[in-house]
């Protein structure tokens, strides 16, 4: 018999933020095609985690989370872009495939998103809580066999004594035939091959607290430093 899987709920306190972490079922299908047409998108990822988050947020309402939805608003769903000319290079490779034609479709079928998280007004994976900091993870990782490899990554950062997060997002990506001296081994293992993979963008940002802190203010977006490539 296979494990019955269990929705679980973490609240940590620090100081005065809350940080909550739900883990719940895959979204269902008819709450997915409605998701979908919302989004203008002919589908959804196969396994859609809808109702999974990480939320902090401060006692007086500011902070940021992290959603499946949200996410998913960030990634194109039009036709043209260079994601897609992946995806056509990816047929073909497979030309004798039966039902290649039916892999390219009208929107980033990659679904890679530069998602960052969601400000809270009233951000993957919760790496540690400490009671000098936190520290958060959020990660995209794409692997299309024999074309690309490509990894989002958001992190974020805050002191306990600091008015303010730092946001750091990175993106990575290489061709396959860009890593012949690359062991495959390693194509799947995200911390491995990040090394690997050249740098295309940096951006880091100062999330500063609202100087006010009434339950409706909003936090605000400083940017330190923007590279790219």
């Amino acid at each position: 018999m296979h494990p019955v899987f269990q929705s679980s709920r973490r609240d940590f306190t620090f100081g005065p933020w809350k940080l909550s972490a739900a883990r719940t079922h895959i979204m269902k299908s008819a709450q997915a095609e409605r998701l979908a047409d919302e989004l203008h998108m002919p589908s959804l990822p196969e396994m859609m985690f809808g109702d999974n988050i990480l939320r902090i947020q401060h006692d007086r309402g500011f902070g940021i989370e992290f959603n499946a939805t949200d996410a998913l608003k960030c990634v194109n769903n039009c036709q043209g872009m260079i994601k897609v000319a992946c995806a056509e290079e990816w047929q073909e490779s497979r030309s004798e495939t039966e039902h290649t034609k039916e892999v390219v479709k009208p929107y980033d079928w990659t679904y890679t998103t530069d998602y960052k998280g969601t400000l809270l007004g009233d951000t993957a994976r919760l790496k540690r809580v400490m009671p000098s900091s936190f520290f958060v993870l959020l990660r995209f990782f794409l692997r299309v066999d024999g074309v690309l490899i490509r990894m989002n990554d958001t992190r974020l950062h805050h002191e306990a004594d600091k008015a303010y997060m730092l946001r750091e997002y990175t993106s990575r990506e290489s061709k396959i035939s860009s890593l012949k001296h690359v062991p495959p081994s390693l194509f799947t293992e995200p911390n491995e091959i990040s090394q690997y993979l050249p740098v295309k963008e940096t951006i880091c940002e100062k999330l500063e607290f609202p100087e006010k802190l009434e339950p409706k203010a909003e936090a605000s977006l400083e940017t330190m430093c923007v590279k790219s490539k």
